[in-house]
């Protein structure tokens, strides 16, 4: 019965092991970083913690996410039963096989993991005709693609200096796939809860702030003579910061500060332009690489994931939208997580801050399981299918 539940719909079995996983790798990573141990496998040990995060941890709550909205979005089905089993299978094998080996068939489910995905939601999406979402197919197709260049790339097929452009441009499209999603549930969830809010879209301002998103990517991507000077980037990254801050801006997030599970959202959409204007600093040579790394991927594409899987979780099990205590621990956790790991590339004792980061991430997932895998688990609140 159990795992008939879990396999009902998407966001059930890759909320609960990207939630697993995030623990398990940071722990993970903390003992290779101590220098408590090391593991084997292809990916020397940076490669795989970035690797993983990345294409590991995010991609499963991503496809969590996607099965279950492009669901509602189409109509149309989306993986469930053994397909959505099989599917989350590739996804925990590959994991393990990357470390544990053999590498090369971990290397092999790995890069077969994101067409399946991109395919499962390229189906419903083209036959509904549902043109809005297109760019969202398109995105996931352009991750797959990523994916497969970096381990290309390390394995020898082409230079291993594309191993790090390629994985620097999958981070600047999740970035984007991360701002159309916000985009969408932002405003929308802003204005069906709190009575006379207006939240609005600028068109000027939508087309400057994805332009900009796009043409660093772009920038990311490029090598040699077609990348553009670093001043050039830096540039680009702080207009970049200052249209979404506009853009968040007009959503009118202070209209939602009564209602946690909502003002969650726009705190997760704030790290962006911070970020970005990090990201223009460091490529001024002002502040470390990896202070815009973290407040990006922790503060903000994980602060985003966690509260949409808490409101989609709640959501689709039948229960109350309300945030309890436990919601706010995790959340107020991974915030904390994120300043102390920014903050670890600037100022303090590096190594010191970086335990301490590691081991509050692991705190705010842990958090979030005691809360969430009951739900993930068991048949919905109401009775209903899902």
């Amino acid at each position: 019965m159990t795992v008939r539940v879990l396999l009902n719909i998407g966001f059930r079995p890759f909320y609960l092991l990207g939630a697993i996983f995030a623990v398990v790798a940071m722990a993970a990573w903390l003992v290779v970083f101590t220098g408590m141990a090391n593991f084997g496998g292809d990916l020397p040990s940076v490669f795989w913690h970035s690797h993983e995060m990345v294409f590991g941890f995010s991609m499963a709550v991503m496809t969590g996410f996607l099965f279950t909205a492009v669901r509602n979005w189409t109509g149309q089905p989306t993986p469930s039963g053994w397909a959505l089993g099989a599917i989350a299978a590739v996804w925990v094998a590959a994991r393990i096989l990357l470390v544990a080996g053999p590498a090369s068939i971990g290397v092999i489910l790995d890069v077969l993991f994101l067409p399946l995905v991109t395919i499962s939601i390229a189906i419903p999406v083209f036959r509904s005709r549902n043109q809005r979402n297109y760019k969202v197919v398109a995105l996931v197709a352009a991750l797959a693609i990523l994916h497969f260049v970096y381990h290309l790339a390390l394995s020898g097929g082409l230079s291993a200096t594309w191993s790090r452009p390629a994985l620097f441009t999958a981070i600047d499209v999740f970035v984007i796939l991360f701002a159309v999603v916000g985009g969408r549930v932002i405003p929308a969830f802003t204005k069906n809860a709190v009575p006379g809010s207006n939240p609005v879209h600028q068109t000027w301002v939508e087309v400057s702030a994805f332009g900009l998103l796009l043409m660093l990517g772009v920038t990311t991507l490029a090598r040699g003579g077609f990348a553009l000077p670093a001043g050039q980037t830096a540039l680009l990254a702080l207009l970049a910061a200052a249209a979404h801050s506009l853009r968040l801006a007009l959503w009118q997030p202070g209209r939602t500060l009564g209602q946690p599970l909502l003002w969650m959202m726009p705190v997760a959409y704030s790290w962006l332009p911070l970020a970005l204007v990090l990201r223009g600093l460091a490529g001024l040579g002002i502040v470390v690489p990896g202070a815009w790394i973290h407040a990006l991927t922790v503060g903000g594409l994980t602060s985003l994931m966690v509260a949409m899987m808490m409101r989609s979780t709640l959501g689709h099990t039948g229960r109350e939208l309300k945030a309890s205590r436990v919601d706010l621990i995790a959340f107020l956790l991974l915030q904390l997580g994120a300043i102390v790991r920014v903050l670890s590339g600037i100022v303090g004792d590096h190594r010191t801050m970086t335990i301490l980061a590691g081991l509050i991430w692991m705190a705010a997932f842990a958090a979030f399981l005691v809360r969430y895998t009951p739900m993930l688990l068991r048949p919905r609140a109401d009775g209903r299918p899902g």
